[in-house]
């Protein structure tokens, strides 16, 4: 648990203008829409928003996080300094610890019908990317962040109804854990409308993003992939 001198100290840092401080804590699953959520809040102003794409960027990132994942969460503020939100893994792992180290945030749970999540899940994050062109070394960066993410529940060893009932009981514990009036329980089909109440923000005169479904997914990630292969090799 992160101590309440910890946490003075990261507000005072952020006055002082050297870090920012995370408004929104993203405690919802991938695959719940969250990439055109990425997009929502970044164009509400909340940005940059970290994502499971910014790791894949990033993949020196992964050994805070595995540290993070694994029972240190001293770490965090450092990875997050940049970031006025998060969403996606592997941060909705680590949304208590975060809650203690932004108390002022806000905590936004994304959900979707459970068996639709998990068809989304199994054609995608579920399914591991097999690419002859991942160098080795971001392979060996890759693999203990993903053993820290299966102890933390996401395996993706598990049967259909498994993981399904792993999906709801992450949902059932955040909706439990967290003070209704610090909590949305949301959905992308909403649109603007909930989310920018929840924000204290006016709704914007675009249509709400819309992106990364399961068929763009695998493209996606492979060619961020290739690309920080190609960069660590050169």
């Amino acid at each position: 648990m992160i101590t309440a001198r910890y946490g003075h100290d990261l507000f005072t840092a952020a006055l002082k203008g050297r870090v920012r401080m995370v408004e929104i804590i993203g405690a919802g699953f991938g695959r719940t829409g969250t990439a055109s959520l990425k997009r929502a809040v970044e164009l509400l102003g909340f940005d940059p928003c970290h994502h499971m794409s910014e790791v894949l960027k990033q993949p020196s990132t992964t050994v805070q996080w595995t540290t993070a994942l694994n029972g240190d969460p001293s770490v965090l503020p450092e990875l997050l300094r940049d970031y006025r939100a998060t969403l996606d893994f592997p941060g909705c792992l680590l949304w208590r610890e975060m809650m203690d180290l932004y108390p002022s945030a806000k905590v936004l749970l994304s959900v979707r019908d459970p068996k639709k999540w998990y068809d989304s899940a199994r054609a995608t994050i579920l399914s591991p990317i097999r690419n002859e062109n991942i160098d080795q070394n971001l392979a060996a960066l890759l693999a203990p962040f993903s053993e820290a993410m299966a102890s933390r529940g996401f395996r993706r060893d598990l049967a259909e109804a498994d993981m399904i009932a792993v999906f709801n009981k992450h949902n059932e514990t955040v909706r439990a854990a967290v003070d209704p009036s610090r909590l949305l329980v949301y959905e992308v089909s909403e649109g603007w409308e909930p989310l920018c109440a929840f924000l204290g923000v006016e709704v914007p005169d675009v249509p709400f993003p819309r992106s990364n479904d399961s068929a763009s997914f695998r493209d996606n990630v492979t060619k961020i992939i290739s690309g920080r292969a190609q960069d660590m090799a050169t």
